[in-house]
């Protein structure tokens, strides 16, 4: 499949022609060919006003700088018959200083705020989508990923195409359906250089394993087609959490009364009368709802928190010192 016209008609099928947009370009092959792509878009007047926006998170040291300063090259490059219609925008981070003294994890915590400066440049520049490079690949090493790590239905779904990133702002994937061998096809056609980053090939982070070694593996001893098999479990898994949505939200609408100051407040007979799948599903949209880390909470803390409003235990408390308790005929929860 061409790239460029598999980009194309995403943003047709997507209704956003014409829109402004920030695409995310790190200096690795996906973002250097999906902004590339984009490009092509603008100078055909089908996208709007285009910036390119490189977070530079000083975890490689030289190579971190090196990589910000061939996205500024390249972005001048294009810009010598773009001029106005391109521009770069850098910002710098100390990521493993900010992930240790928050005590979190350094690929979450870059990941975290990488959307959020994302967000924030798309926000001035008055722009209406941020895209971001992912592949076909990478759903499937992110699907595995969270099925090792015991994900329900809901982290099964992988990466969304689209989502919201922020108020109006959304967060688009171009390339999803996509893979990396059309990735560099691409880039050989078009002859466009990029970087490669160093940390994709430490084995000490747990998805360059399963980049590496686990998939080529299950891919050569059990089945050739592992990439295309995990992205259609993550569709299936999409379109079942979507149908289940609405659901959940009526749920929460029937069972939810008026906040106690900052407690949350259930009907604990409504509750106690849906099954577990629905109960986990409301709940997911009230952490959403309160910006509670859906992440920290694993299958048995949603089965926990399950428990409880069945009346099977008292009180518990879950990940991120939210605790919920039964008192009477309602379910408090509190932060």
């Amino acid at each position: 499949m061409d790239l460029a016209e598999h980009v194309a008609a995403f943003f047709r099928g997507w209704t956003l022609p014409g829109a402004a947009g920030v695409v995310a370009v790190s200096g690795g092959p996906d973002s250097v060919a999906l902004a590339h792509a984009l490009l092509g878009l603008r100078r055909e007047g089908i996208l709007g006003k285009l910036v390119v926006a490189h977070v530079n998170h000083g975890l490689r040291g030289a190579e971190s700088d090196a990589d910000e300063a061939f996205v500024a090259d390249l972005v001048d490059q294009w810009r010598a018959n773009d001029r106005g219609l391109l521009h770069c925008r850098t910002i710098h981070t100390n990521t493993a200083e900010l992930a240790q003294q928050l005590g979190e994890n350094i690929e979450a915590i870059a990941r975290e705020h990488r959307y959020e400066w994302l967000a924030h440049i798309a926000s001035e520049e008055e722009a209406d989508w941020v895209a971001v490079g992912h592949t076909a690949d990478d759903q499937a090493e992110t699907v595995l990923f969270r099925l090792l790590r015991g994900s329900g239905l809901d982290g099964l779904r992988g990466m969304s195409p689209r989502r919201p990133l922020t108020g109006v702002i959304e967060l688009l994937r171009p390339l999803l359906a996509l893979r990396r061998q059309d990735v560099l096809a691409y880039l050989q056609r078009e002859g466009l250089p990029f970087r490669e980053d160093s940390s994709n090939r430490d084995l000490g982070f747990t998805r360059n394993r399963i980049r590496h070694q686990m998939i080529p593996q299950l891919q050569r001893d059990y089945n050739p087609a592992l990439t295309d098999v995990l992205c259609r479990l993550a569709e299936q898994a999409r379109e079942a959490q979507e149908e289940m949505r609405p659901i959940a939200e009526a749920l929460l609408a029937s069972a939810e009364l008026p906040r106690a100051g900052d407690t949350l407040v259930f009907r604990a007979a409504v509750l106690a009368e849906a099954t577990p799948h629905r109960l986990r599903e409301m709940f997911r949209l009230v952490w959403q709802r309160e910006r509670w880390s859906t992440g920290a909470m694993g299958f048995e803390d949603w089965q926990r928190l399950v428990s409880v409003v069945r009346g099977e235990r008292p009180a518990w408390d879950l990940p991120g010192g939210v605790r919920v308790r039964v008192a009477g005929a309602v379910v408090q929860i509190n932060i």
